[in-house]
């Protein structure tokens, strides 16, 4: 069997065609992405004659349109929470619209998860995939510079998604991207009982109450956001409530990055899947969500844990957390790899 890409129509937009790619490698692993928001729809896997969704994901657009979770979707120019929606770029001030609390989030409501891209197939002798390219101009989000943007989808045969930002600009700007993918890698997706989590960090940022960083990093050793090692997320859940009262996490990690050891992995209680994701930049937010019910989600039961890897968020307020600076006329790239791996 040959790697294979396929497009079909998933939909209309703002009265313009939304396109769905799928790309299926030898193995029959597949990847489907959509040109509305870039967004990443569908990784799942052959276990004998039966199709393992890993990732949560919606059967109609109209469902991608409405959802409040930004499902699988490109999120940027800057992901994450930039407080007052205030930030400096080589000496200037701007504001972006701020749309969450009185912070901007997720680039805001023209950011890239809102937009959509032209979209080309590939296929290479170890891979296939789909590129996404559109200019983003800076009076349409309102960040300095018109930003060119690709973002690559990659299907390898061993099994792997990477997801590869590009962006350059005719002015200084930001550039701090990601994938807001959810996980549930376990049979029927309705629940996060039976998965697992670890993280290759030792520290957490301090939050306000509107969830932006103070800028303080706190050790997580003995506490519920331990995931130094393998543990379950409903026992972290349930230590977090005993904990502090929490009953969800929304909570961002200082990861080691790394494209040769996973900033984080997940899987299975029952041993049988593991996802471990690579990233170039030493934040991770993780967010328990349940993206199938918002009744649910209320009552703080949750189906899909997203895990979003960027740098640490609101770095334009805490300059030490690193930098996202994007300058004009250097390309700049960044990326995510996420690994499949059957375990029995």
């Amino acid at each position: 069997m040959e790697a294979t890409v396929t497009k079909d129509v998933f939909g209309t937009y703002q009265d313009q065609t939304v396109t769905r790619f799928v790309a299926t490698n030898p193995q029959g692993t597949r990847m489907a992405v959509s040109t509305l928001g870039a967004t990443w729809q569908e990784f799942s896997v052959l276990e004998g004659n039966q199709r393992q969704q890993l990732i949560f994901h919606y059967d109609t657009l109209a469902d991608y349109v409405s959802t409040p979770y930004q499902l699988g979707k490109t999120i940027g120019r800057v992901a994450g929470r930039i407080k007052n929606g205030a930030l400096t770029v080589a000496g200037q001030t701007y504001h972006v619209p701020a749309t969450e609390l009185g912070n901007a989030i997720h680039g805001g409501p023209n950011g890239f998860s809102n937009l959509l891209f032209e979209g080309t197939p590939f296929t290479t002798a170890d891979s296939c995939g789909v590129r996404l390219t559109r200019t983003i101009p800076s009076n349409l989000d309102q960040y300095p510079g018109n930003l060119e943007l690709m973002v690559t989808f990659t299907l390898t045969n061993d099994n792997t998604v990477e997801i590869s930002f590009t962006g350059s600009s005719d002015a200084d700007t930001l550039f701090n991207p990601t994938n807001h993918v959810y996980w549930n890698v376990t049979p029927g997706q309705t629940s996060l009982d039976q998965q697992w989590l670890r993280i290759n960090g030792s520290h957490r940022a301090e939050l306000n109450a509107d969830k932006t960083p103070t800028g303080i990093l706190l050790p997580v050793a003995g506490t519920a956001y331990d995931f130094t090692t393998k543990k379950a997320v409903k026992t972290a859940l349930a230590d977090l409530q005993q904990e502090n009262g929490g009953v969800e996490f929304d909570d961002i990690y200082q990861v080691q990055p790394s494209m040769k050891t996973p900033i984080a992995s997940l899987g299975d209680l029952d041993g049988k899947r593991q996802i471990d994701i690579y990233s170039r930049r030493n934040g991770l937010v993780i967010y328990t969500a349940n993206p199938a019910d918002q009744a649910k989600h209320d009552q703080h039961q949750y189906s899909a844990l997203a895990t979003e890897a960027q740098v640490l968020p609101d770095s334009v307020h805490h300059p030490e957390f690193g930098s996202i600076s994007l300058p004009a006329g250097v390309t700049q790239t960044t990326s995510i790899r996420y690994h499949y791996q059957a375990l029995k």
